[in-house]
């Protein structure tokens, strides 16, 4: 009886330290503070270095429509596309490197109209009602040197489309001028912190962390972040903000003179469009860049 009764206490006292092993283990009231990272149990000053720049707009924009009619749908088409032949033609001429140039083609039925008893003009949608076909030939026009825009833009024009839209502009920023610029946000953060330590009567130390995403000089460790994960929002390393768009006013027409080629053709192009130029200046944009390192201090 002895020995079962010392097997009992000796499982309720294995119950016993299992369950207050769990109750350690999972905390009724846990702590709204989070645990700070490793770098702050020394003094440690966190600092983001701020750098802007404008450079010029590298890429432009801008498309042009087509409208033809046409009795058959086959008709149509052979009609839209040989109104921009010449067009795609002078295009190519540039440089399919310096100039991209898609196309893409949607067609409508037009059919026949009457009117009602009120005299208001209505479609007879009915298949058999077809008078004609209308096929909109749109051209997209992507540039990627800018010292041929005027050239494009002119071109295009000059092939009269039914309408066309203005040129937008926007900066791809290459890799080596990402690198200098996130560099730049590096040093500037070097300044800050040197100035702040020095303000606060203490000395720069060494470097803790350098951070890409930011999140070291974004950490909160007084209280979780309002999604209560503790994970601040990641702040883009670099960011484009397009800057507003100038267009200069076009210049006066110039005269009118002869010009070779057959009309549509790419040499008839070419002429029209040097006769009547397009000025387009590429409008500054901002690059910005920002860098997180956290320092030592003396």
């Amino acid at each position: 009886m002895r020995t079962i009764l010392s097997g009992i206490l000796a499982a309720g006292l294995l119950v016993s330290t299992a369950g207050s092993a769990f109750a350690q283990a999972v905390p009724v009231n846990p702590s709204p503070y989070d645990r700070a990272p490793w770098w702050m149990k020394e003094s440690v000053i966190t600092q983001t270095g701020f750098v802007f720049t404008e450079v010029p707009a590298n890429r432009a924009y801008f498309s042009a429509t087509f409208l033809t009619v046409a009795p058959t749908a086959e008709k149509a088409q052979a009609k839209a596309i040989e109104q921009t032949r010449g067009l795609n033609q002078a295009l190519t001429k540039l440089g399919n490197d310096k100039v991209r140039v898609t196309t893409g083609f949607s067609m409508r039925a037009l059919y026949e109209q009457y009117k009602d008893k009120n005299g208001n003009r209505i479609e007879d949608q009915r298949g058999d009602k077809i008078e004609n076909y209308q096929v909109s030939l749109n051209i997209n026009i992507e540039v990627r040197d800018v010292a041929v825009l005027e050239r494009a833009y002119a071109l295009v024009l000059a092939a009269a489309p039914t309408s066309s839209t203005p040129v937008n502009f926007s900066l791809q920023a290459d890799n080596a001028t990402n690198t200098w610029l996130y560099n730049e946000a590096i040093k500037d953060a070097r300044v800050r912190a040197g100035n702040a330590a020095t303000s606060a009567g203490g000395k720069l130390g060494g470097i803790k962390v350098i951070d890409p995403t930011g999140r070291a000089c974004e950490t909160d460790i007084l209280a979780r972040a309002p999604d209560g994960n503790g994970n601040p929002t990641t702040p883009q390393e670099v960011q484009f903000r397009n800057a507003e768009m100038a267009y200069a006013p076009p210049p006066p027409p110039a005269p009118v003179v002869a010009i070779a080629g057959a009309v549509g053709s790419a040499e008839y192009l070419e002429a029209k469009a040097l006769q009547n130029p397009f000025i387009q200046t590429p409008p500054l944009q901002r690059l910005e860049a920002k860098a997180c390192v956290v320092y030592g201090v003396q």
